[in-house]
């Protein structure tokens, strides 16, 4: 029994858990959707009461970081989705799919993965809040530039990262307040994987069928994301070595530069266009899987 409970509390495990039941046992994934939203607030409560309230004292340093956030997840990493998917991407539909990816904010899972992976979590919340605030017009740029059509309500996006973002921000300050920390601590990580597991399971059984129906389609796409994920967080964590920067700060360098909300895009996808746009989105979160476990066993060799 302790074994089990051993392997049950392994993140690595519980990810490829997740990635397992929802290509293969997807049906209960159609119930579980309303729950991703509370899954993920309750991992973004957990993760930032790692974030101390001194990181709120000086409101001008936190005009890098967000600024930080809008370069690696929209300057570098939009415009090399575009670019990638635009020469390996030939049907229509699965262009439409990459470009929502590369139009929507970085993944709210940033700032949960950047504690889990021991990143700059003050710098990775930062980042993704100022992401966010900066998708409120990049999004509809992007969207009518490209696909000539306005797919994105900003008030929508804007309540997203009320819930995600600020209101378990808030959640957070006051648990510390009230001397809850230090209780929760224990469960912090186990509570926080097994959040995830129920987002990733629910994500890859809403698309299970789409993977399958077109497997054929998926050599170039997982080309497309393969590249954006460990070839390009390869490429950024090399630059950020030649500056010399800190492992904790180049691990949320990365994880902004990499992770885009691929739930997001492929909610709109299905929305707005047809279940195939939404094949990029679903392909994408299988490859983020694979690639924060690969995160989480490099960290121990650097």
């Amino acid at each position: 029994m302790t074994k089990l409970n051993i392997i049950l509390r392994n993140r690595n495990v519980i990810f490829l858990l997740a990635l397992a039941c929802g290509l293969f046992f997807p049906y209960a994934s159609p119930y579980m959707k309303h729950l991703i939203i509370p899954a993920l607030a309750l991992a973004m409560t957990l993760s930032t009461m790692e974030i101390g309230n001194e990181a709120f004292g000086r409101p001008r340093s936190l005009f890098f970081p967000a600024l930080l956030g809008i370069v690696m997840n929209y300057i570098v990493l939009g415009n090399i989705i575009i670019g990638l998917s635009a020469l390996l991407i030939r049907d229509e539909m699965l262009w439409t799919g990459f470009v929502l990816i590369a139009a929507v904010p970085p993944a709210i899972a940033v700032i949960p993965f950047s504690s889990i992976l021991r990143g700059n979590t003050p710098l990775s919340m930062f980042g993704t809040v100022g992401a966010h605030l900066g998708a409120l017009a990049i999004m509809p740029l992007i969207s009518i530039s490209l696909i000539g059509a306005a797919a994105f309500d900003p008030l929508k996006l804007l309540m997203i990262s009320l819930e995600l973002i600020v209101l378990p921000l808030a959640l957070s300050r006051l648990l510390i307040r009230k001397g809850w920390k230090e209780r929760i601590d224990p469960y912090r990580g186990t509570i926080t994987n097994w959040s995830f597991f129920l987002v990733l399971y629910t994500m890859i059984g809403l698309n299970s069928n789409l993977i399958f129906d077109r497997i054929s389609s998926l050599l170039p796409i997982a080309a497309v994301c393969i590249s954006v994920t460990f070839i390009l967080g390869f490429l950024i964590d090399w630059v950020c070595k030649r500056f010399h920067l800190p492992k904790e700060t180049r691990t949320s360098i990365v994880l902004l530069g990499t992770l885009k909300n691929h739930g997001t895009a492929g909610g709109i996808a299905i929305t707005f266009f047809s279940q195939e746009a939404a094949l990029p989105a679903a392909v994408s979160t299988i490859v983020m899987i694979a690639y924060v476990i690969w995160l989480d066993f490099k960290k121990k060799w650097d």
